[in-house]
C-alpha cells in the first residue's frame, strides 16, 4: 500500500483571476458548472452539504444540486432526517464542488430555507415512480433493524399507491433552498500555488478578493 503522505498531484490545467471572473458569482458558478458538463464530470451537480448538528459539531454528506433559482442552489430531502432537522434548528450551512477532472473546487456558504409546498410537489412528481416510491418508504436518519423492513414498506407503498402513475408529494419530504452569503472559486496551479478567488456579499453587493493558498 503506497504512504498516504506521498499521494499527490501537480495541478496546471489553467489558472483564475479577478480579471477574468464574472462580477456575479452565482453566474461565474453557472459558467463553471456547465464547463463541467461538458467535460463529462461525472455527477457535477454532486455537492457536500455541510450542516451543525445537535451538540454544535459539523456534519457532512453529499448531496444534489437540482436547480439554481432566484440566486439561490436548491436540493431536495426529507425534512425528518438528520440534514433536515439541523436546517430547521441552524439554516447555517456549506455546500462544497470537487470537480478534479478541471482542477477546481467552488465552497458556498449560506443560510437555508424550506422551498414553499408547490414547487417541491412538482419537482417530487417529475421524479422516477420508484423514487417517488422510496421517498415514501424510507424513514431516513432512523435505525432500522434490516433492510427488510424498508422492502416491507416499498410493499405496503405500491399497495396503497395501486394504479397511481404519480404519487403525492410525502408531508416530510421537500426543498430546501441556499442563499448564499460567500462563494469561493479554486483553480488548482502548480507547487501549490493555487488561485482562489472569493465573493462575500456585503450589505446587499458582491465584493472580491484574492485569497493566498
Amino acid at each position: 500500500m503506497a504512504a498516504i503522505a506521498d499521494l499527490r498531484k501537480e495541478y496546471s490545467r489553467a489558472s483564475l483571476d479577478v480579471a477574468n471572473v464574472l462580477p456575479d458569482p452565482v453566474k461565474q458558478f453557472e459558467k463553471w458548472f456547465q464547463e463541467a458538463i461538458q467535460a463529462q464530470v461525472p455527477e457535477p451537480n454532486a455537492m457536500t452539504l455541510s450542516t451543525i448538528n445537535a451538540l454544535g459539531g459539523p456534519s457532512s454528506r453529499i448531496v444534489l444540486l437540482k436547480g439554481i433559482e432566484n440566486n439561490k442552489f436548491v436540493f431536495y430531502t426529507n425534512y425528518q432526517s438528520s440534514k433536515g432537522k439541523e436546517l430547521e434548528r441552524v439554516p447555517a450551512c456549506a455546500l462544497t464542488f470537487f470537480w478534479p477532472e478541471l482542477e477546481r473546487q467552488v465552497r458556498i456558504e449560506g443560510i437555508a430555507s424550506r422551498v414553499d409546498a408547490k414547487r417541491s410537489e412538482q419537482y417530487f412528481q417529475s421524479r422516477p415512480r420508484g423514487s417517488q416510491v422510496g421517498a415514501w418508504s424510507s424513514p431516513q436518519s432512523t435505525i432500522i433493524k434490516n433492510r427488510n423492513i424498508l422492502e416491507e414498506r416499498v410493499e405496503q407503498i405500491e399497495k396503497k399507491f395501486a394504479g397511481y402513475e404519480v404519487l403525492p408529494k410525502p408531508h416530510q419530504w421537500g426543498g430546501f433552498e441556499v442563499e448564499p452569503v460567500m462563494i469561493e472559486f479554486w483553480q488548482g496551479r502548480p507547487s501549490r500555488l493555487h488561485d482562489r478567488i472569493q465573493f462575500n456579499n456585503v450589505d446587499g453587493s458582491w465584493k472580491i478578493y484574492r485569497l493566498a493558498p
